[in-house]
């Protein structure tokens, strides 16, 4: 894997072309730090554009699983609606695709996963800087936009959560190309088991090209839309709007 370029090895060598011709005043500044890390985002999306939509993050045997994978952020929504979801064991629980689609629909659990799926083993990676590699089923992201059909302004998937900061609900987004990824899936069952609660039931994002909080959990509602402005605070994500990069690729 040394010969694939990382979001990690992009950002570092931009940061340090960039410091080692300033001065260390203006490479300690808050607004020239940002400067740097945004355009070293932008360097790595461009890059895995031109590497191309289709290119797969690594996967790995089931020999090299990690014994423990460890549960991050939210492991309990709160909401009484999740409550309930939870409780009943999903069994009324739907996913609704909609926004900027011909026809929108509500998917029940059963409903997922009786679509074809797709299984596989992969590495988390956390900007807190652990990982874990993991064994994942689902239906890909794909299978379910096809089947409400995006009209031509849609540009970025959003997905709601069940989960919440305080009074602020977390969000993600993706765009289109890493929607249609073949590696995008709506994971249902997790080291051949169904999700637990605090790895995200019933359901969870992997878009496995990205860092770990772009992987939301406790996905509710997937909204098809032409600009992630209008969402939120305007950035794509919660963390996002925050101050983390909307794209995190690896």
């Amino acid at each position: 894997m040394s010969g694939l370029i990382t979001r990690r090895g992009l950002l570092a060598g931009l940061g340090y072309g960039v410091i080692a011709g300033t001065t260390s005043a203006l490479a300690y500044s808050p607004s020239f730090r940002d400067f740097a890390l945004r355009g070293g985002e932008a360097l790595s999306y461009r890059t895995h554009r031109l590497i191309g939509r289709n290119a797969l993050a690594p996967e790995f045997s089931e020999a090299e699983m990690s014994p423990v994978f460890r549960t991050n952020g939210n492991t309990m929504p709160s909401s009484a609606d999740y409550q309930r979801h939870m409780n009943g064991g999903f069994a009324d629980w739907g996913l609704v695709v909609d926004g900027l689609v011909t026809t929108p629909r509500t998917f029940s659990l059963n409903e997922l996963r009786s679509m074809p799926s797709r299984t596989q083993i992969t590495r988390h990676d956390c900007v807190e800087g652990w990982s874990a590699i993991g064994k994942w089923k689902g239906v890909s992201m794909k299978t379910l936009l096809d089947a409400v059909t995006l009209m031509p302004a849609a540009r970025y998937i959003v997905l709601h959560c069940a989960d919440s900061f305080g009074r602020n609900p977390y969000y993600e987004s993706i765009d289109l190309l890493d929607a249609f990824h073949p590696q995008t899936i709506l994971a249902y069952d997790m080291n051949n088991a169904p999700l637990s609660v605090g790895h995200g039931a019933p359901i969870r994002l992997r878009v496995e090209r990205q860092l770990g909080y772009k992987q939301a959990k406790y996905v509710m509602r997937m909204e098809a839309v032409e600009t992630l402005s209008t969402q939120f605070g305007g950035n794509g994500g919660y963390w996002e709007d925050r101050g983390y990069h909307w794209y995190a690729g690896i």
